[in-house]
């Protein structure tokens, strides 16, 4: 029997770009799911009215690490062998889904992550250079605490083997997600690669929102939710020396 994949796109206000990326992931995958993020902008509407995808809507916006955590649960439900996740905003490449099935058809590793720097392609973007340092630090973190061999800690364009899901419990709603979900596998002990797609950014300006769009603030928020989830939070609060740990 083949194993079943199912692809997850979040959206939020994603009306100027989900009809394409329907479009788009619909000549690669034959099983789609959106999680709206209780989009206020025509995203239901024009959601409502296609046939391509399956869709989850939350009644408020809840945030990306929410969006995921929902798309998780859909696919174990479903019963899914994996999950493949990739942004609405045209800057994850529907061609590159073939890419994940196949890695996945390896059955050599539980999560097969996007890498926007492991190669570079021809016809790269440049990353906003606040974006690409507090990745290149908190990358360097996760390797140095965790052990892994990583270069983009932050790509949401992934596959996780379904089965697998039932070790994390995503708790963080918006962007540090990523901080939690990789401790999480580290303690479950699951087998991680990554493999290349290229570096896209169509809006180098697009806003984190509230105090995350200043990058001191956004690079200690990711730093105070991964300590978080190394040590517990009674440990950050009282034991913080105690617990050997060094955020970089």
């Amino acid at each position: 029997m083949s194993e079943r994949f199912l692809l997850a796109i979040p959206v939020f206000n994603e009306a100027r770009h989900v009809h394409n990326v329907l479009n788009q992931t619909s000549r690669f995958a034959d099983d789609i799911v959106v999680i709206d993020d209780g989009s206020t902008d025509s995203t239901p509407k024009l959601l409502a009215n296609q046939q391509i995808a399956m869709v989850v809507r939350h009644p408020e916006n809840r945030g990306y690490g929410a969006s995921l955590a929902s798309a998780f649960t859909f696919a174990a439900k479903r019963g899914y062998d994996w999950l493949i996740t990739m942004d609405c905003d045209e800057q994850h490449e529907p061609a590159l889904i073939p890419a994940f099935i196949a890695a996945a058809g390896e059955d050599d590793h539980d999560i097969i992550s996007g890498s926007r720097y492991l190669r570079v392609f021809d016809g790269d973007d440049v990353p906003p250079p606040d974006r690409r340092r507090i990745n290149s630090r908190i990358t360097e973190t996760l390797n140095s605490r965790l052990g892994f061999d990583i270069t983009d800690a932050f790509c949401g364009f992934k596959a996780y083997r379904v089965s697998t899901l039932r070790n994390f419990k995503i708790t963080v709603p918006g962007y540090a997600m990523p901080m939690q979900f990789w401790v999480q596998a580290w303690h479950a002990g699951l087998r991680i690669t990554e493999i290349p797609v290229h570096l896209i950014y169509n809006d180098p300006t697009r806003h984190f929102g509230g105090i995350l769009d200043d990058p001191a603030e956004r690079y200690q928020h990711y730093v105070n939710i991964l300590e978080a989830e190394l040590c517990g939070d009674a440990c950050v609060a009282t034991r913080r020396s105690e617990c050997g740990v060094t955020i970089a």
